[in-house]
């Protein structure tokens, strides 16, 4: 006869669960990128893998197969090739020493006869040298390591599309909450992915394309890398590419185009700005709402983990792991409320 009763060996079964899966989230750490774009993914393309299969009567694996395709050539390759073009133009800046020179004294005689910061160019140049090989150390790193991340996200991907619907039970049905609840953790999931992920990426597209546009008209040196860096810092909404006109029309002003550096400082200011709250109402009333503090923390939080990655996983963490306390809160009120009605008012 065992030692244990009924309640003592659940208990013992729930602890080596839990040490279990802490385990194995430790072994699968380094692969925790593939399974977040993973989910990422997944949640941007099941409307338009259900279009295809419900619909155009596509079967599984070929929707899946055309999804891996098109994520490839809109999101992954692009987002690859700006971020090593980023990096190679500012590991070349060394290099490129006559007009590099010309430009950053300038604005170091700006700097020292008004702001009392003789060597402001310099410093700031060699700080953003050392926070570009550390927001990009995904792409610095192997291109081994590279093709691992992508290989296994687009595996996971590939059998939660064709498997979609045990895919979905599975999650129902482990699910630690009622299944309303967990409808309605599905619908802000998808509206918090949407938000971080679809609004932000037109809110960037819009700004780098609009500073690039700007810094070309007024003669900024590289207006496209510029309209790179604009794209990948307005995942901030407090600092956002309009801050980049700043430096910009201190170099025009202290080059002697004094109009042309204040048109372009308004024109970051007001327009490119204006613009960006714009679209962000928008997204906000058609997508979903991501508090700018949500978007901030998260941005501080993923970029440690997940290096320029981090701009999006961030803010999508974050905004899951809210989510969560938002539903177990819920769900402890109804236990209460349940608990209430049970043993009745008290006598």
């Amino acid at each position: 006869m065992s030692i244990f009763n009924y309640k003592q060996r659940n208990n013992i079964i729930l602890v080596s669960i839990i040490v279990l899966g802490c385990f194995l989230l430790y072994a699968l750490s380094e692969l925790f990128s593939s399974i977040l774009g993973a989910i990422v993914l997944y949640t941007i393309f099941r409307p338009f893998y259900l279009y295809m299969v419900n619909r155009r009567r596509f079967n599984r694996p070929l929707s899946a197969i055309i999804i891996i395709v098109i994520s490839l050539l809109v999101i992954v390759i692009p987002f690859l090739s700006l971020s090593i073009m980023v990096i190679g133009k500012i590991s070349g800046i060394n290099r490129e020493t006559i007009n590099l020179d010309k430009w950053t004294q300038k604005i170091d005689a700006f700097t020292a006869a008004n702001l009392n910061q003789p060597r402001f160019a310099e410093n700031t140049l060699q700080k953003l040298g050392a926070y570009a090989a550390d927001l990009f150390p995904s792409i610095l790193g192997s291109a081994a390591n590279i093709v691992l991340t992508l290989l296994v996200m687009y595996f996971i991907l590939y059998f939660m599309f064709v498997q979609m619907r045990e895919f979905e039970i599975g999650l129902l049905k482990y699910a630690p909450f009622r299944e309303q609840h967990a409808l309605k953790f599905a619908a802000e999931l998808r509206n918090s992915t949407y938000s971080n992920v679809l609004g932000q990426g037109v809110i960037a597209i819009t700004q780098g394309a609009l500073l690039a546009n700007g810094f070309w008209i007024f003669g900024i040196p590289d207006p496209i890398f510029w309209g790179v860096i604009g794209a990948f810092i307005s995942f901030l909404p407090v600092v956002g590419a309009p801050t980049l006109c700043i430096p910009a029309a201190v170099l025009l002003y202290a080059n002697g185009e004094k109009v042309h550096g204040v048109i372009l400082l308004l024109y970051g200011i007001l327009f490119i700005g204006n613009v960006d709250n714009v679209l962000r109402m928008i997204i906000n009333r058609r997508i979903g709402n991501t508090h700018p503090i949500i978007t901030v923390i998260g941005v501080f939080i993923g970029l440690p983990l997940f290096g320029i990655l981090g701009l999006v996983f961030g803010p999508v963490l974050l905004s899951y792991f809210l989510l969560l306390l938002e539903i177990y809160e819920t769900n402890r009120m109804a236990a209460d409320r349940l608990e209430r009605i049970r043993t009745g008012p008290e006598m």
